[in-house]
């Protein structure tokens, strides 16, 4: 009896420590589930790891929490500045028959994120690309276009569609700078094939006369190996658009089969060290075009193109061109401006120290009848001419077709100086032919000296009408024609429209 009841005290102590032990370790494991958790799964881990060499065995997915909490986001690294985005490593070929359109694209869009970033175009490469759009607004600032190879066009029309205004286009971006020893062809000769008589020339060509036996001709076609009809419309090579503190130095943009190098609506424009080149007789090829622009500085630049060497339209203000070299072309332009009676806009022009060969029309301003606005605050000052046609000239009956309208309603132009124009001319030495209801006002004609080339012949007298102002210092040839003074019916410049 005493023995069976010793047995049945131990068997019940027994019971109770391990009853009292369960109920230990439950409470444990509750108190520290979260930690023990997630301490048992990385220590799991890093053993399996280590003895299964990085294999992890495959474990039974864990049910959702009811609340989960929210994954926080993955830190942004800092800007670096100064990155550098090669084309080549965008599986750009460089080969001159690859399509490298694609590699730039990718190349900038890398590029646009980073500020002060460089996108490399590599020397010795030459890459085929077709049209592209460098775009803004959201890239970053300061990026710099590192051109040390050949950009070529597309001359298959196919690339081109029914015809684009542009080829490469920089649009709403700060700071960008294009800069190299690199080149831009646009290989226009199979767009100015197919199109050169049907674009419009200027009015001044009907001015020309034949020198005893000689016959003047158009120009004529330029010959071309490339099938196939390009679009009427052709393309600008390189346009900016919307930008603010753009720079181009250093490269050469060569037979764009249009315009080769535009602005349109930029504020703060620098461009020097810059080669344009493209025949003589390349239709509608100017070698700078701003509109809408204001603040630009080009200098130390050799333009030769079949249209203006630099046009200045509608919308431009404090213009300050410098040292360049211009010829073949049309010249140094203001306009044309006021076309189907709109309205423009130029002030605070400064055209200096410009040595001009062989082209149409030396420095000028050009205005359509029936326009509006004023061209305002206009200084061409030492230009030096060689065999220019007509080196000084105003033509306020512009007209690029075979026949335009009479209109009463002119842009006004006051306020224009030339000094200095030195040089040989084989047409007309001055050119000045203003409107009667808005005559000229304020030419200032200053040391000006120009010699007919070739010496023998008679050439055409300098020329005015309706232009008022003064000379200074006595002008080789003579130029009597200028008024003195005021027009009788003088117009205010404040009425024009144009703010200052």
């Amino acid at each position: 009896m005493g023995g069976f009841s010793f047995r049945n005290l131990i068997f019940s102590l027994v019971i109770a420590i391990l009853v009292w032990g369960s109920s230990i370790e439950t409470c444990n494991a509750r108190r520290g589930k979260h930690w023990r958790n997630r301490s048992g799964t990385f220590s799991s881990l890093y053993k399996k790891k280590g003895k299964n060499h990085g294999h992890v065995e495959k474990s039974k997915p864990k049910p959702k929490p009811n609340n989960p909490l929210p994954i926080p986001e993955e830190p942004i690294a800092p800007v670096q500045k100064g990155l550098k985005f090669n084309v080549l490593d965008y599986g750009a070929k460089g080969d001159g028959n690859s399509d490298d359109t694609k590699a730039f694209q990718g190349a900038w869009a890398d590029a646009c994120k980073v500020e002060a970033s460089s996108m490399i175009v590599p020397s010795g490469y030459e890459f085929l690309v077709g049209p592209i759009s460098f775009s803004g607004p959201y890239c970053q600032r300061n990026i710099l276009f590192q051109l040390d190879g050949t950009i070529i066009a597309p001359t298959n029309s196919k690339a081109w569609g029914k015809g684009l205004l542009q080829w490469l286009e920089f649009t709403k971006l700060v700071g960008l700078t294009i800069k190299g020893k690199g080149t831009i062809d646009g290989r226009g000769s199979v767009w100015w094939t197919n199109s050169i008589f049907d674009d419009p020339i200027d009015n001044e060509q009907q001015l020309l006369v034949p020198l005893q036996n000689i016959t003047m001709t158009k120009n004529p076609q330029i010959s071309n190996s490339l099938d196939g009809k390009m679009p009427s419309v052709k393309p600008t090579a390189v346009r900016f658009y919307g930008s603010f503190n753009v720079t181009v130095t250093g490269i050469t943009i060569q037979n764009s089969p249009q315009c080769h190098l535009k602005f349109d609506n930029c504020d703060g424009v620098l461009v020097y060290s810059l080669s344009v080149s493209s025949p003589g007789n390349s239709p509608n090829t100017d070698g700078i075009h701003l509109q809408n622009s204001r603040n630009v500085l080009i200098h130390t630049a050799d333009l030769a193109c079949g249209d203006d060497c630099i046009s200045i339209q509608t919308g431009c203000t404090n213009v300050y061109v410098h040292d360049v070299n211009c010829g073949p072309g049309h010249g140094i332009s203001i306009g044309s401006l006021g076309k189907d009676g709109t309205t423009a806009c130029v002030s605070n022009i400064t055209v200096r120290d410009v040595n001009m060969h062989n082209t149409m029309t030396g420095v000028r301003i050009k205005t359509w009848q029936g326009g509006s606005g004023s061209v305002q605050g206009v200084l061409f000052s030492n230009i030096q001419v060689s065999e220019v046609q007509f080196p000084i000239m105003i033509d306020q009956y512009y007209c690029d077709h075979s026949s335009c309208n009479n209109h009463t309603s002119a842009v006004a132009v006051s306020n224009i100086a030339y000094e200095n124009i030195k040089g040989t001319y084989t047409v007309k030495p001055v050119h000045i032919s203003c409107s009667d209801n808005m005559p000229c006002m304020d030419v200032k004609l200053t040391d000006i000296e120009l010699n007919p080339m070739p010496k023998g012949y008679h050439m055409y007298d300098p020329f005015c009408w309706q232009a008022f102002g003064e000379l200074y210092a006595p002008t080789v040839p003579e130029i009597d024609c200028l008024q003195e003074g005021k027009p009788s019916s003088s117009w205010d410049p404040d009425d024009t429209g144009c703010a200052l």
